[in-house]
């Protein structure tokens, strides 16, 4: 018996990382669902007025799709990190205890949102004292990636790196977003916009280190060479990253009157954004072999879509750095694009190639026979996205040129309205797309046995 069987034999995390991907597609599919309907509250304002604002659903899908990224996120960790210690995971139990208080606090968030109760800032706009549980969640997450790696960091490959800075800003970062509740910052107009932006800023890159760090250990898996994450390139954009994640947040805050230079430093700093990723994932598609590329076909289509749109939103995202553009780009859907470009494009598509590694190990039959379903959904999915993208773009242009031409709020809405229904109606495609594969996932994932 090699030790790979053994290995998987012996250790419960294979079920729990199933039911967190179950826990994760979940969340995406009915955060999808309710941005469709936001979409359509967009250009029909009384639609589902009385039972589900535009103010219950927006913030209800922003943090169901958050809830995917780190979620979905953890799951696969817990799937390679035994893989990689070769040794079961430290605490069997705090996995468990983990979902648990995970699927709790995410019933209660989604119940308050729903009965009308807020309290939050933006992303965590629920009660602030669900923040404490989400916090005291991820603890035994933490205990489990640390004490079973025991990682020597001076020999660490890179994703090794980049997960452990994903779990430590996540608790830095979440901690800061809720430093509003203290008089000091909060009675500070400029003292508490900074910190805010700067804390969420940062979250969002606490989530991109976990999701690049399942793509470049997905990318040393299915080329079998492990070179490229401990080659000094590697740990270069790793270093990139880590500057991004602590300072790039400050081209959110370029209308805040804070010191010059804390804006040069921000401007610089974004140019460099997603070429770490980009640079790693052209490297691995040089490596592939073509039986390499036909075993991991779903797995390597996903990964090269996304570098599509790491390609795309790198353009945007330097786009809008630029203060002078910066100035009439924030506050419009061209920011909004950015941030669809990256949640769905990238770092979604980057889950789901994990995800389909992860069937294609534990459900070898099942993944054969949604295979073509999961095509079907990729090929959607993408069209859709860039049809949505590209209309979101439109709209941010519409009014710019009416602010531009100081035309009233309602004239630049009239002039948006084709937009809207052009972003709300590709919405519709991408949750088809995307609903193909959590279908696809789910029929496979929860299966008892491998038909």
């Amino acid at each position: 018996m090699t030790t790979e069987k053994k290995l998987t034999d012996s250790c419960t995390s294979d079920k729990a990382a199933k039911a967190f991907l179950v826990l994760a597609l979940s969340y995406l599919l009915f955060g999808l669902i309710l941005g469709v309907i936001g979409g359509f509250q967009y250009i029909l304002p009384p639609f589902l007025k009385d039972r589900l604002s535009f103010q219950q659903t927006r913030p209800l899908h922003v943090y169901l799709v958050i809830a995917w990224i780190f979620t979905g996120a953890q799951a696969v960790i817990y799937y390679y990190i035994p893989r990689i210690a070769n040794r079961p995971l430290y605490w069997q139990q705090g996995i468990w205890l983990h979902f648990m208080l995970q699927l709790a606090v995410s019933l209660f968030i989604i119940t308050s949102f729903f009965l009308g109760y807020f309290g939050g800032r933006e992303y965590l706009e629920f009660p602030p004292v669900l923040g404490l549980f989400i916090f005291l969640s991820w603890i035994p997450f933490a205990i489990n990636f640390f004490a079973t790696l025991k990682p020597n960091y001076k020999t660490a490959p890179v994703y090794i790196w980049s997960w452990s800075t994903g779990i430590l800003f996540f608790f830095i970062t979440l901690s800061e977003s809720y430093l509003w509740l203290f008089d000091f910052f909060r009675t500070n107009v400029v003292r508490d916009t900074t910190i805010q932006w700067k804390a969420l800023g940062s979250m969002v890159g606490s989530w991109n280190m976990l999701v690049y760090g399942t793509g470049i250990y997905l990318m040393e898996k299915t080329s079998g060479n492990a070179n490229p994450a401990r080659s000094p390139v590697a740990y270069f954009f790793y270093f990139l990253g880590l500057t991004n994640l602590m300072f790039n947040w400050g081209h959110h805050t370029y209308i805040v009157p804070a010191a010059p230079w804390v804006k040069t430093v921000a401007y610089v700093i974004s140019m460099t954004e997603l070429l770490i990723l980009a640079h790693l994932i052209i490297q691995w598609r040089k490596m592939m072999t073509d039986a390499q590329k036909y075993y991991h076909r779903l797995p390597y289509r996903l990964l090269s879509f996304a570098d599509f749109w790491i390609i795309l939103n790198l353009i945007l995202a330097i786009t809008i750095s630029v203060p002078a553009w910066n100035y009439y780009t924030h506050g419009t859907h061209i920011t909004v694009a950015h941030a669809m470009g990256a949640t769905i494009g990238i770092n979604t598509l980057l889950l789901f190639a994990s995800v389909f590694y992860f069937i294609q190990q534990v459900r070898p039959n099942a993944a054969e026979r949604r295979k073509k379903m999961a095509g079907i959904g990729i090929l959607i999915t993408n069209i859709a996205l860039l049809v949505f993208w590209l209309s979101l773009l439109g709209s941010g242009f519409v009014k710019i040129s009416g602010k531009l031409n100081n035309e009233a709020f309602y004239l630049i809405m009239k002039k948006s309205e084709p937009w809207f229904k052009v972003f709300t109606y590709s919405g519709v495609f991408v949750l088809l797309g995307i609903s193909l594969l959590i279908f696809a996932s789910l029929k496979a994932l929860l299966r008892k046995k491998d038909l």
